[in-house]
């Protein structure tokens, strides 16, 4: 049995069956999740190896073989389970109605689990999958990546020192010019996909503003469908208000042609206002790993801007995002016993957000949360 973690200071997990060195990762799911998302920073982070990938589609696999060598392919997840003493832990990076059947699957085989963002379908499930997780004395956390986003980081290391002030308003964007659908399944309308900008770049807009913000009170959505043939929502607002009165706004929309700035946070002593999304994305997809130099850094032309309490403005450093450092807790998670990178409990809270968003664009009217 390998060391304990302890959650909060209160819940003692138990990590599974690790071996002595390095950690071996199975990855379930290849497409742009698996590929680009998490496999370049499982094989990149110091303690952990990309012991095993599934997929059945025999191009993704004939690629995931050529990019490495080293891991043992499957077609099919259960394939892991059959033999869980051969990993450490595993990343579920499939598509997102399988989040909740594969997660309760390793689990029940005995392995720590990532899943990828949303963790579940509604806040009901996350709370059972931590339930089954803490019950077997096992590590569940959630891949909410973009906390690592370099705008995030200098937005909360700006709220943080002062410089802000007080934070009264909170404005976060991912807003794209797509006005031709790709198609698949997040632009899918069943359900039971869990597609639609709301659940997608939600996901990650909510849980920033959870971070930055505490807890919401009170949630007003507009939920839309634009783009012809589509029946899933590709133009959204969300308006939440946090305990303490501080208030976000998030934008995500397929259909801004001229994007607004990616953040812009006000305090009573000043405003940062941000433009350009974080550079990390495109450099995984372009093939670029954590370990070059620059990783991360964005050009200074792109930086954003302070300006204070008597109306002087300053041009700010944005800080090198680090999508690395979530694979850099889980490796210590699993070894030392250090906390999980994302607790549960947060994503859980961000789905409760997400279902009354749901809910308020439905009936037309603020929904009000118990905390």
């Amino acid at each position: 049995m390998g060391p304990t973690l302890r959650i909060d200071g209160v819940i003692v997990l138990k990590t599974g069956g690790m071996s002595d060195t390095t950690l071996r990762v199975g990855l379930v799911g290849y497409g742009l999740a698996g590929s680009a998302f998490h496999a370049p920073l499982i094989s990149s982070t110091p303690g952990l190896r990309l012991a095993a990938i599934v997929t059945a589609d025999p191009g993704r696999r004939a690629s995931a073989a050529e990019a490495y060598p080293d891991a043992r392919l499957v077609e099919r997840a259960e394939q892991l389970w059959a033999a869980p003493d051969e990993l450490d832990a595993v990343v579920i990076a499939s598509p997102n109605r399988t989040h909740v059947p594969l997660a309760r699957a390793a689990l029940e085989a005995g392995l720590p689990v990532v899943v990828d963002k949303p963790l579940t379908r509604t806040a009901a499930e996350g709370a059972e999958l931590a339930a089954l997780a803490a019950e077997r004395g096992l590590l569940l956390t959630v891949y909410q990546n973009r906390r690592w986003d370099g705008d995030f980081l200098t937005a909360r290391k700006l709220a943080g020192n002062g410089d802000l002030g007080r934070v009264l308003r909170f404005e976060s964007r991912y807003e794209r010019w797509r006005p031709v659908p790709k198609g698949g399944w997040r632009e899918s309308g069943d359900p039971d996909e869990v597609g639609g900008l709301l659940y997608d770049l939600g996901s990650h807009l909510v849980d920033q503003a959870l971070q930055l913000l505490g807890p919401a009170t009170e949630v007003y959505a507009e939920v839309l469908t634009r783009r012809a043939g589509l029946t899933v929502d590709d133009d959204v607002f969300v308006a939440l208000r946090h305990e303490g009165e501080a208030r976000s706004h998030l934008w995500m929309s397929a259909l801004a042609a001229a994007p607004g700035p990616r953040l812009r946070v006000l305090g009573d002593r000043g405003a940062y206002v941000k433009y350009g999304l974080d550079v990390q994305e495109d450099a995984l997809r372009a093939g670029r790993r954590p370990t070059e130099p620059g990783w991360g850094e964005e050009d200074p032309a792109q930086y954003g801007v302070l300006t204070d309490y008597d109306g002087g403005q300053r041009t700010v450093p944005t800080e090198p995002g680090a999508y690395q450092d979530f694979y850099a807790g889980l490796a210590a998670a699993l070894r030392d016993g250090g906390p999980a990178p994302v607790d549960p409990a947060g994503p859980i809270a961000a789905l409760r957000v997400l279902e009354a968003a749901r809910e308020s664009a439905e009936r037309g009217e603020i929904v009000r949360l118990s905390i």
